[in-house]
């Protein structure tokens, strides 16, 4: 089992009433949330890992996780309330406002953290579960503990949401040290001030390099790769990291290569073929309204 650990909560997206006023609309959502769907969607056997609350909108989250074959029984359930982000969009670009205070995602400590059973092979972090405090320390905690599974981050960059940068950069220092594949995007790589190398260097196996309509750039410490993006017409971009995340993990699943033995064995047409299939899965997810990543079958 792939285990998605980080955030899940409510985006309200931009909509218009029927009268033409401005709306908002209450969907399932999260950076790590969309992973998880993502990989229950193509098939992957995943579980998610949160907080995750007994409100109204948890119930939403718990629902959508079921109705996409993604197990949360890991999660931790309280009654602390529920993420929101409050989405715009600018020339297709997402931009967001978020109300996090004393959430259920938010105030999870290692006590709350759940045992690793010999079922998880690969644990996935990022989004801003990793920027806010006392949370991210715990999924820091949690990396810390993979033993010898799999560890995939994908720190996707936030600055408006960094409080204090010398205590977020230190936190995913520790977390990046433990990674065995990494995804950035460009902006990620400019404000961490770091190269697909530099974290060859430190121990990653497999770098990922999101670039948007160029596809993506596979470095490892053997050689380098490439994925072609797929043309589409853009409706937003809402949720295409996150999908492309989900159909790499993926690919590596179908090609049974999710332990770290395999991982730094495998050879770089597995890998491009891992990785187009999450292109293949962003391009859908980019052409249509919110994050609603593609089931096996749209593929």
């Amino acid at each position: 089992m792939i285990l998605c650990c980080g955030e899940a909560l409510i985006d309200m997206l931009p909509r218009e009433t029927a009268q033409g006023d401005p709306a908002f609309a209450p969907l399932a959502g999260g950076a790590v949330f969309n992973t998880a769907i993502a990989l229950g969607r193509l098939g992957a056997p995943v579980g998610w890992f949160g907080g995750l609350s007994t409100d109204l909108f948890g119930d939403v989250l718990a629902r959508a996780m079921t109705a996409s074959n993604v197990d949360y029984t890991h999660a931790d359930r309280s009654d602390r309330p529920t993420t929101l982000a409050f989405v715009t969009l600018t020339d297709g670009q997402a931009r967001y406002a978020f109300y996090d205070e004393n959430t259920a995602g938010r105030m999870l400590t290692e006590d709350d953290l759940p045992e690793l059973g010999e079922e998880i092979t690969t644990l996935f972090l990022g989004g801003i579960s990793l920027a806010a405090e006392p949370g991210a320390d715990t999924y820091a905690a949690l990396a810390e503990r993979a033993g010898d599974r799999i560890v995939m981050v994908d720190p996707n960059i936030r600055p408006g949401f960094i409080r204090d940068e010398a205590t977020f950069r230190a936190r995913l220092d520790r977390i990046l040290a433990r990674a065995d594949i990494v995804k950035l995007s460009d902006e990620d790589m400019d404000w961490l001030g770091t190269t697909p190398q530099d974290l060859i260097a430190r121990g990653t196996t497999v770098v990922l390099v999101t670039r948007g309509a160029e596809g993506v750039d596979i470095v490892t410490p053997k050689s380098d790769g490439h994925a072609d993006a797929h043309p589409v017409t853009v409706v937003d971009t809402v949720g295409a990291g996150d999908t492309f995340n989900g159909g790499f993990l993926a690919g590596l699943s179908r090609e049974g290569i999710l332990t770290r033995g395999a991982l730094r064995m495998a050879k770089m047409e597995v890998l491009e073929t891992a990785a187009a299939l999450g292109t293949r899965a962003a391009a859908v997810t980019v052409s249509r309204a919110g994050a609603n990543p593609p089931w096996e079958s749209e593929l």
